[in-house]
């Protein structure tokens, strides 16, 4: 049986959490019981609560690709532009599916360490009024970069196009919502920030998007692919379209109430923190950051440029057989460029920063190439350091005014 590296650090799938891995050994239950119909309504009202959507989420039963592709089949009608937006590999791939379903598909495409200029959409809808479909990576992960989505979801809703986003490596590591960004399809995974096991995609659809997806002859119905087939799915008494993932279903239980129990915005700092040790012990080791500005870098992936000499799965594999610590290599265009270490749930924890900084500066130095271990963790434990005061210095600020008389 494989044995998992000591410290997985990688961008997907992550470790998850001890507490889903323990609720997915729950009996299984059959799925027309009411005490499972009543048990999978409340992992939905948990969902939309975390999505913070004033209607139902829907869940899919499988990992995120099929809740992109679903999208688009249900979304995009066979005579719509559509106009894909591409910053890295998963964006320039939805292209495929687009053009699968839609009439014509426009490009805004900048290079692959650049997020999308919100200006330049504006541009693009101003030149092309008949683009009906926006299709956004939030953050495409094999460049680690992060797009201005709710910027761009104003512009399109400004428009009236609809929007569909990929934000299945974003969600849970930022403050980041399908309607507060007006996004009309939002796709997330409970596989990635989350901290549950691949299986499931989690959807939120706008009111407006369902209306256009009955109306749309071509969305699929009768199909793995239909988003319409559980639209009804959380009515209790109605059966489901297919088997539920059980197991995955009560995993993602267990994670909703992890993350709703630690807060949202605690979660965030959390990532955040991690993000901002990584970065800095990097730069320390001499290593540079594959995002052209630090501000597009996402809370849960650091990428880095690999230093001359060095191919990518030699340093990865050195860092793995001496160290336990297991980073992801690039993929496409990245792929023998960078090294990508993420920082989603679980290994959001910002020790696992100061972790993967102390290995790669070892490793470095393993390999020939001169790095300095020690500024390499003492500019990671600054930042965790300086966390620290200003958690205690609020702390202390919040004594001071819970102290004042009122009176």
């Amino acid at each position: 049986m494989p044995v998992p590296p000591p410290f997985m650090l990688t961008t997907g799938p992550v470790t998850a959490y001890p507490a889903v891995l323990n609720a997915m050994a729950r009996p299984a239950i059959y799925d027309g019981h009411q005490a499972f119909q009543h048990f999978y309504r409340n992992v939905i009202a948990k969902l939309q609560s975390a999505l913070r959507l004033t209607n139902l989420p829907l869940i899919l039963q499988g990992d995120a690709l099929l809740g992109l592709e679903a999208a688009a089949a249900s979304l995009i009608g066979r005579n719509d532009v559509v106009l894909n937006l591409v910053s890295g590999v998963y964006g320039k791939g939805y292209a495929g599916w687009a053009r699968r379903h839609g009439g014509e598909v426009i490009e805004l495409e900048v290079p692959f360490d650049e997020a999308i200029d919100p200006g330049a959409v504006r541009r693009a809808l101003a030149a092309r009024p008949d683009i009906a479909v926006i299709a956004v990576c939030h953050h495409d992960t094999p460049s680690g970069t992060l797009n201005p989505l709710a910027e761009i979801g104003r512009i399109a809703r400004e428009h009236s196009a609809f929007i569909i986003a990929d934000a299945v490596s974003s969600f849970g590591s930022l403050d980041v919502h399908p309607e507060a960004a007006h996004v009309d399809i939002f796709v997330t995974s409970a596989a990635k920030c989350l901290g549950a096991t691949p299986g499931l995609t989690l959807l939120g659809i706008s009111e407006r998007a369902w209306a256009r997806i009955r109306a749309n002859p071509d969305a699929p119905r009768a199909s793995f692919l239909s988003l319409l087939d559980w639209e009804h799915a959380a009515e209790i008494g109605r059966p489901f379209p297919v088997t539920p993932s059980l197991a995955e279903i009560y995993g993602l239980d267990a994670a909703l109430d992890l993350y709703l129990q630690e807060g949202p915005e605690r979660v965030w700092a959390r990532h955040a923190r991690t993000a901002a040790a990584a970065r800095a012990g990097l730069k320390a080791l001499g290593l540079r950051l594959w995002p052209i500005d630090e501000k597009i870098a996402a809370p849960s992936a650091t990428v880095f440029h690999l230093p001359a000499g060095l191919t990518d799965k030699v340093l990865r594999d050195t860092l793995l057989e001496r160290y336990g610590v297991l980073l992801s290599l690039g993929r496409g265009f990245t792929a023998g460029k960078v090294l990508r270490i993420g920082h989603m749930g679980p290994s959001a924890e910002p020790m696992l920063a100061v972790t993967a900084v102390a290995a790669l500066g070892a490793a470095l130095n393993q390999l020939g190439i001169r790095a300095d271990a020690g500024a390499g963790v003492n500019a990671a434990l600054a930042i965790l350091d300086g966390a620290a005061s200003n958690q205690a210095d609020s702390r202390s600020s919040s004594r001071e005014v819970a102290d004042v008389d009122p009176a």
